[in-house]
């Protein structure tokens, strides 16, 4: 287990070698107020039923307005969407202040231009550690063509020539 600062460092930097892509997570609390977290977390878990999960760090100032919310979406986003990326990773009292969004028949949150949405209903919170892994139950989904925005090494990347 790793009990220092040292090797927890390490510990991110080896799995920051493993490249992801980049999504933003948005909901609303109880009081009908917008959240929304940059994550690179997302796995897809089952097409039968529809899952999905992802995961928040405990201390996250979202963290309750996520797991008692009634539906969120995912965004997963597309390359030159990096100022959102950024907008959402950063802590602030509003992320969509200024932001032209809609809402989903859910009620969730809805980003405009991303490669792919999943709106989603909770399904799942499990302990992940130091983490809250959310559960999601895929209720509708869309995607469209373009190239990811991907986070490898620390930073945002883009593709680059097909292998």
């Amino acid at each position: 287990m790793a009990e220092r600062p040292d090797e927890l460092r390490s510990l991110r930097k080896c799995f920051g070698q493993f490249t992801t892509g980049v999504a933003v997570v948005t909901c609303r609390d109880a009081a009908g107020n917008p959240w929304g977290v940059t994550i690179n977390s997302l796995a897809s878990v089952s097409l039968d039923p529809a899952l999905l999960l992802w995961s928040l760090m405990r201390n996250a100032p979202s963290r309750k307005a996520f797991e008692s919310c009634s539906a969120f979406s995912v965004h997963v986003l597309e390359h030159r969407q990096r100022p959102l990326a950024d907008r959402f990773c950063r802590p602030s009292s509003d992320k969509f202040a200024g932001l032209e969004y809609a809402s989903n028949a859910m009620g969730a949150p809805v980003l405009g231009g991303c490669l792919a949405r999943f709106d989603c209903r909770p399904h799942a919170l499990i302990d992940g550690g130091d983490h809250v892994i959310l559960l999601g139950e895929i209720v509708t989904w869309d995607s469209s063509d373009g190239d990811p925005l991907l986070y490898y090494g620390g930073g945002y990347r883009e593709l680059g020539r097909a292998a």
